[in-house]
Protein backbone atom coordinates (compact mmCIF):
# COMPACT_ATOMS: atom_id res chain seq x y z
CA UNK A 1 0.00 0.00 0.00
CA UNK A 2 1.48 3.76 -1.03
CA UNK A 3 -0.07 6.26 1.78
CA UNK A 4 -0.18 9.91 1.37
CA UNK A 5 -0.40 12.22 4.29
CA UNK A 6 -1.21 15.44 4.07
CA UNK A 7 -0.28 17.76 6.64
CA UNK A 8 -0.53 21.90 5.85
CA UNK A 9 -1.27 23.40 9.39
CA UNK A 10 0.92 24.62 11.96
CA UNK A 11 4.32 22.94 13.00
CA UNK A 12 3.05 21.16 16.07
CA UNK A 13 0.28 19.77 13.94
CA UNK A 14 3.27 18.12 11.75
CA UNK A 15 5.31 16.74 14.47
CA UNK A 16 1.92 15.24 16.74
CA UNK A 17 1.67 13.46 12.76
CA UNK A 18 4.25 11.65 13.05
CA UNK A 19 2.72 8.38 15.19
CA UNK A 20 0.32 7.87 12.05
CA UNK A 21 2.98 8.10 9.77
CA UNK A 22 5.25 5.27 11.72
CA UNK A 23 2.09 3.38 11.92
CA UNK A 24 1.70 3.55 7.78
CA UNK A 25 5.31 3.31 6.59
CA UNK A 26 4.54 -0.40 8.44
CA UNK A 27 2.43 -0.92 5.55
CA UNK A 28 4.20 0.37 2.81
CA UNK A 29 5.56 3.72 1.58
CA UNK A 30 4.39 6.83 3.08
CA UNK A 31 4.55 10.26 1.29
CA UNK A 32 3.75 13.44 2.42
CA UNK A 33 2.34 16.94 1.68
CA UNK A 34 3.69 19.58 3.63
CA UNK A 35 4.12 23.21 3.42
CA UNK A 36 7.60 24.32 3.70
CA UNK A 37 7.94 24.82 7.25
CA UNK A 38 6.39 21.71 8.39
CA UNK A 39 8.68 19.89 5.50
CA UNK A 40 11.84 20.49 7.12
CA UNK A 41 10.84 18.86 10.41
CA UNK A 42 10.59 15.80 8.10
CA UNK A 43 14.45 15.31 7.34
CA UNK A 44 15.93 11.83 7.86
CA UNK A 45 12.58 10.57 9.21
CA UNK A 46 12.90 7.14 8.42
CA UNK A 47 8.65 6.77 8.04
CA UNK A 48 8.38 8.84 5.04
CA UNK A 49 9.69 8.89 1.49
CA UNK A 50 9.21 11.52 0.38
CA UNK A 51 7.99 15.05 1.30
CA UNK A 52 5.88 16.80 -1.90
CA UNK A 53 6.16 20.52 -0.99
CA UNK A 54 3.02 22.65 -0.88
CA UNK A 55 3.42 25.95 -0.82
CA UNK A 56 -0.18 27.18 -0.63
CA UNK A 57 0.59 31.01 0.78
CA UNK A 58 3.35 31.57 -1.94
CA UNK A 59 4.71 29.39 -5.12
CA UNK A 60 1.86 27.23 -4.91
CA UNK A 61 -1.15 30.05 -4.18
CA UNK A 62 -4.48 29.79 -6.62
CA UNK A 63 -5.74 27.11 -8.67
CA UNK A 64 -2.51 26.85 -11.39
CA UNK A 65 -0.57 25.83 -8.11
CA UNK A 66 -2.71 23.22 -7.01
CA UNK A 67 -2.64 21.66 -10.17
CA UNK A 68 0.97 21.72 -10.17
CA UNK A 69 1.34 19.96 -6.51
CA UNK A 70 -1.54 17.57 -7.19
CA UNK A 71 0.82 16.24 -10.67
CA UNK A 72 3.61 15.54 -8.44
CA UNK A 73 1.26 13.76 -5.63
CA UNK A 74 -0.33 12.15 -8.11
CA UNK A 75 2.97 10.63 -9.35
CA UNK A 76 3.56 9.12 -6.44
CA UNK A 77 1.16 6.32 -7.06
CA UNK A 78 -0.61 6.50 -4.03
CA UNK A 79 -4.00 4.62 -3.25
CA UNK A 80 -5.48 5.97 -0.42
CA UNK A 81 -4.72 9.45 1.19
CA UNK A 82 -4.91 10.55 4.71
CA UNK A 83 -6.42 14.05 5.14
CA UNK A 84 -4.97 15.35 8.45
CA UNK A 85 -5.40 18.73 7.77
CA UNK A 86 -9.23 18.39 5.88
CA UNK A 87 -9.28 22.27 4.53
CA UNK A 88 -11.24 22.40 1.17
CA UNK A 89 -8.42 23.17 -0.22
CA UNK A 90 -5.97 20.69 1.07
CA UNK A 91 -8.62 18.44 0.32
CA UNK A 92 -9.23 19.14 -3.22
CA UNK A 93 -5.53 18.63 -3.92
CA UNK A 94 -5.81 14.78 -3.21
CA UNK A 95 -9.44 14.99 -4.80
CA UNK A 96 -7.29 16.27 -8.14
CA UNK A 97 -4.45 13.67 -7.89
CA UNK A 98 -6.73 10.98 -8.37
CA UNK A 99 -6.19 9.76 -5.15
CA UNK A 100 -9.34 7.05 -5.16
CA UNK A 101 -9.22 6.37 -1.54
CA UNK A 102 -9.41 9.63 0.72
CA UNK A 103 -10.00 9.68 4.38
CA UNK A 104 -10.39 12.61 7.02
CA UNK A 105 -12.68 13.87 9.36
CA UNK A 106 -16.50 14.23 9.65
CA UNK A 107 -15.78 17.92 11.00
CA UNK A 108 -13.54 19.02 8.31
CA UNK A 109 -13.83 21.41 5.76
CA UNK A 110 -13.45 19.33 2.81
CA UNK A 111 -15.06 16.44 4.05
CA UNK A 112 -17.21 16.67 0.45
CA UNK A 113 -14.17 15.37 -1.20
CA UNK A 114 -13.77 12.53 1.26
CA UNK A 115 -14.70 9.00 0.56
CA UNK A 116 -14.36 8.00 3.99
CA UNK A 117 -14.92 10.21 7.13
CA UNK A 118 -13.78 9.35 10.45
CA UNK A 119 -15.14 10.87 13.90
CA UNK A 120 -13.48 13.73 15.30
CA UNK A 121 -13.26 13.11 18.96
CA UNK A 122 -12.54 15.86 20.82
CA UNK A 123 -11.92 14.21 23.94
CA UNK A 124 -8.63 12.56 22.72
CA UNK A 125 -5.24 14.02 22.21
CA UNK A 126 -5.04 14.87 18.39
CA UNK A 127 -1.85 12.57 18.00
CA UNK A 128 -4.40 9.97 18.94
CA UNK A 129 -7.01 11.43 16.38
CA UNK A 130 -4.31 11.61 13.98
CA UNK A 131 -3.98 7.95 14.29
CA UNK A 132 -7.52 6.98 14.21
CA UNK A 133 -7.28 8.41 10.83
CA UNK A 134 -5.55 4.51 9.53
CA UNK A 135 -8.15 2.54 11.78
CA UNK A 136 -10.51 0.62 9.80
CA UNK A 137 -13.90 1.56 9.44
CA UNK A 138 -15.99 1.75 12.85
CA UNK A 139 -12.58 1.17 14.77
CA UNK A 140 -12.57 3.36 17.58
CA UNK A 141 -9.45 2.45 19.18
CA UNK A 142 -6.37 4.76 19.75
CA UNK A 143 -3.43 3.92 21.99
CA UNK A 144 -3.24 5.08 25.35
CA UNK A 145 0.85 6.01 25.15
CA UNK A 146 1.67 7.78 21.91
CA UNK A 147 4.70 9.88 21.78
CA UNK A 148 5.83 11.47 18.24
CA UNK A 149 9.41 11.04 16.79
CA UNK A 150 11.61 13.87 15.14
CA UNK A 151 15.05 12.31 13.84
CA UNK A 152 17.71 15.51 14.03
CA UNK A 153 20.51 14.83 11.64
CA UNK A 154 24.63 15.35 11.94
CA UNK A 155 24.44 18.62 10.39
CA UNK A 156 21.60 19.66 13.03
CA UNK A 157 24.02 18.01 15.86
CA UNK A 158 27.44 19.89 14.65
CA UNK A 159 25.03 22.99 14.73
CA UNK A 160 24.35 22.51 18.25
CA UNK A 161 27.75 21.99 19.27
CA UNK A 162 28.98 25.21 18.06
CA UNK A 163 26.58 27.35 19.89
CA UNK A 164 26.92 25.77 22.88
CA UNK A 165 30.96 25.74 22.59
CA UNK A 166 30.81 29.65 21.47
CA UNK A 167 29.19 30.00 24.89
CA UNK A 168 31.36 27.99 26.78
CA UNK A 169 29.12 25.08 27.25
CA UNK A 170 30.88 21.74 27.93
CA UNK A 171 29.93 18.18 27.86
CA UNK A 172 27.71 16.90 30.80
CA UNK A 173 26.95 20.59 31.43
CA UNK A 174 23.33 21.18 33.00
CA UNK A 175 20.88 22.81 30.75
CA UNK A 176 17.14 24.83 31.59
CA UNK A 177 15.50 25.75 27.74
CA UNK A 178 13.19 28.32 28.02
CA UNK A 179 10.61 28.69 25.07
CA UNK A 180 8.71 32.18 25.61
CA UNK A 181 7.45 33.28 22.06
CA UNK A 182 4.19 31.80 20.32
CA UNK A 183 2.65 33.31 17.34
CA UNK A 184 -0.38 33.81 19.31
CA UNK A 185 0.29 37.26 21.65
CA UNK A 186 -1.99 35.61 24.43
CA UNK A 187 -0.22 32.65 24.46
CA UNK A 188 2.77 34.57 25.53
CA UNK A 189 3.69 34.21 29.58
CA UNK A 190 4.73 37.66 30.80
CA UNK A 191 7.03 36.45 33.32
CA UNK A 192 9.81 34.19 31.64
CA UNK A 193 12.45 36.88 32.89
CA UNK A 194 11.28 36.54 36.88
CA UNK A 195 11.52 32.96 36.33
CA UNK A 196 15.06 32.95 34.49
CA UNK A 197 15.60 35.17 38.00
CA UNK A 198 13.97 32.15 40.18
CA UNK A 199 16.40 29.78 38.72
CA UNK A 200 19.15 31.52 39.97
CA UNK A 201 18.30 31.49 43.03
CA UNK A 202 16.86 27.85 43.20
CA UNK A 203 19.83 24.94 45.40
CA UNK A 204 18.63 22.47 42.55
CA UNK A 205 18.51 24.98 39.49
CA UNK A 206 21.33 28.03 40.00
CA UNK A 207 24.32 25.95 38.31
CA UNK A 208 22.41 25.27 35.54
CA UNK A 209 22.48 27.36 32.04
CA UNK A 210 19.32 28.33 30.74
CA UNK A 211 19.12 27.72 26.42
CA UNK A 212 16.24 30.42 25.17
CA UNK A 213 14.68 28.49 22.29
CA UNK A 214 12.48 30.42 19.76
CA UNK A 215 12.67 31.98 16.08
CA UNK A 216 14.15 34.83 15.50
CA UNK A 217 11.74 37.13 16.14
CA UNK A 218 11.79 36.24 19.67
CA UNK A 219 14.84 37.42 19.99
CA UNK A 220 13.93 40.36 22.50
CA UNK A 221 11.77 37.80 24.70
CA UNK A 222 15.22 36.21 25.14
CA UNK A 223 16.84 39.54 25.51
CA UNK A 224 14.85 39.97 28.31
CA UNK A 225 15.87 36.74 29.75
CA UNK A 226 19.48 37.15 29.35
CA UNK A 227 19.29 40.62 31.07
CA UNK A 228 17.38 38.70 34.13
CA UNK A 229 20.07 36.29 34.54
CA UNK A 230 22.93 38.70 34.48
CA UNK A 231 21.06 40.81 36.78
CA UNK A 232 20.57 38.04 39.29
CA UNK A 233 24.17 36.87 39.23
CA UNK A 234 24.11 33.27 37.80
CA UNK A 235 25.92 31.77 34.60
CA UNK A 236 25.31 33.64 31.68
CA UNK A 237 22.28 32.63 29.50
CA UNK A 238 22.08 31.36 25.78
CA UNK A 239 19.80 33.25 23.26
CA UNK A 240 19.73 30.51 20.49
CA UNK A 241 16.71 32.51 19.08
CA UNK A 242 16.84 32.57 15.52
CA UNK A 243 20.11 30.41 15.50
CA UNK A 244 18.91 26.98 15.18
CA UNK A 245 16.45 24.92 12.06
CA UNK A 246 13.35 23.32 13.77
CA UNK A 247 15.79 20.36 13.96
CA UNK A 248 18.37 21.97 15.20
CA UNK A 249 16.09 23.38 18.20
CA UNK A 250 15.40 19.54 19.12
CA UNK A 251 19.01 18.67 18.63
CA UNK A 252 19.30 21.36 21.19
CA UNK A 253 16.66 20.26 23.46
CA UNK A 254 18.13 16.79 23.49
CA UNK A 255 21.09 18.01 25.47
CA UNK A 256 18.20 19.76 28.38
CA UNK A 257 17.51 18.35 31.40
CA UNK A 258 14.22 20.45 30.96
CA UNK A 259 12.43 22.84 28.95
CA UNK A 260 9.80 25.67 29.98
CA UNK A 261 7.53 26.01 27.10
CA UNK A 262 4.26 28.29 26.20
CA UNK A 263 1.68 26.12 24.06
CA UNK A 264 4.02 26.61 21.09
CA UNK A 265 5.88 24.25 18.42
CA UNK A 266 8.78 23.40 21.00
CA UNK A 267 6.46 22.18 23.47
CA UNK A 268 5.69 19.65 20.72
CA UNK A 269 9.95 19.59 19.89
CA UNK A 270 10.31 18.61 23.23
CA UNK A 271 7.51 15.51 23.34
CA UNK A 272 9.16 14.38 20.21
CA UNK A 273 12.56 14.25 21.77
CA UNK A 274 11.03 13.08 25.36
CA UNK A 275 12.59 15.56 27.03
CA UNK A 276 11.12 16.99 30.62
CA UNK A 277 8.29 19.71 30.15
CA UNK A 278 6.81 22.27 31.73
CA UNK A 279 3.77 23.40 29.81
CA UNK A 280 2.39 27.01 30.23
CA UNK A 281 -1.30 26.96 29.09
CA UNK A 282 -3.37 30.21 29.41
CA UNK A 283 -6.05 31.18 26.77
CA UNK A 284 -6.18 27.35 25.11
CA UNK A 285 -6.60 24.01 28.07
CA UNK A 286 -4.79 20.58 27.34
CA UNK A 287 -7.75 19.08 26.58
CA UNK A 288 -7.75 20.68 23.34
CA UNK A 289 -5.76 17.80 22.57
CA UNK A 290 -2.39 19.58 22.18
CA UNK A 291 -1.13 19.00 25.59
CA UNK A 292 2.73 17.56 25.77
CA UNK A 293 3.57 14.20 25.25
CA UNK A 294 6.95 13.73 27.11
CA UNK A 295 6.73 10.95 29.24
CA UNK A 296 7.56 13.26 32.37
CA UNK A 297 5.35 16.79 32.03
CA UNK A 298 3.26 19.05 33.78
CA UNK A 299 0.77 21.58 32.55
CA UNK A 300 0.31 24.68 34.72
CA UNK A 301 -2.44 26.84 34.46
CA UNK A 302 -5.02 28.70 36.27
CA UNK A 303 -7.40 26.05 36.93
CA UNK A 304 -10.57 28.32 38.21
CA UNK A 305 -11.10 30.83 35.69
CA UNK A 306 -14.40 29.81 34.15
CA UNK A 307 -13.46 32.45 30.77
CA UNK A 308 -10.72 29.33 29.63
CA UNK A 309 -10.31 28.57 27.20
CA UNK A 310 -11.39 31.90 24.94
CA UNK A 311 -10.43 30.05 21.52
CA UNK A 312 -8.88 27.18 20.01
CA UNK A 313 -5.42 29.01 19.10
CA UNK A 314 -4.99 31.69 21.57
CA UNK A 315 -6.21 35.67 20.08
CA UNK A 316 -4.04 38.23 19.75
CA UNK A 317 -5.69 39.77 22.51
CA UNK A 318 -7.84 38.95 25.64
CA UNK A 319 -11.59 39.21 24.69
CA UNK A 320 -11.92 40.49 28.86
CA UNK A 321 -9.41 42.89 28.80
CA UNK A 322 -7.59 41.26 32.16
CA UNK A 323 -5.05 38.25 30.46
CA UNK A 324 -5.34 36.87 33.96
CA UNK A 325 -4.82 33.22 32.42
CA UNK A 326 -1.41 34.13 31.71
CA UNK A 327 -0.19 37.12 34.20
CA UNK A 328 -1.57 35.33 37.52
CA UNK A 329 0.98 32.02 36.91
CA UNK A 330 3.26 32.39 39.07
CA UNK A 331 7.08 32.12 38.19
CA UNK A 332 7.44 30.42 42.08
CA UNK A 333 5.00 28.20 41.22
CA UNK A 334 6.66 27.23 37.75
CA UNK A 335 10.03 26.89 39.23
CA UNK A 336 8.80 24.83 41.69
CA UNK A 337 6.87 22.21 39.12
CA UNK A 338 10.60 22.96 37.14
CA UNK A 339 12.23 21.70 39.93
CA UNK A 340 9.55 18.61 40.84
CA UNK A 341 10.35 17.03 37.02
CA UNK A 342 13.94 17.47 36.95
CA UNK A 343 14.45 15.44 40.28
Amino acid sequence: MISAVLQTSFLGDMVLTTPLLERLAGEGLVHVVATPANAALLANHPAVASVIVFDKRGADRGLGGLHRVAARLRAVGAQRAYLAQGSSRTAALAWMAGIPERIGFDTSGGRLFTTRRVPYHRSLHHAARLWQLANAPGDLTAPSVLRPSLFPGAAERDAVSQLLQAHGVHEGDALVALAPGSVWATKRWPSFDALATELVQSPALRDARVVVLGAAGDAPLAAAIVGAVASAGGPPAIDATGHLSLLGSAALLSRCRALVSNDSAPLHLASAMNIPTVALFGPTVPALGFGPLAERRVVVQHETLACRPCHAHGPMHCPLGHWQCMRELSPAHVRHHLEQIIR
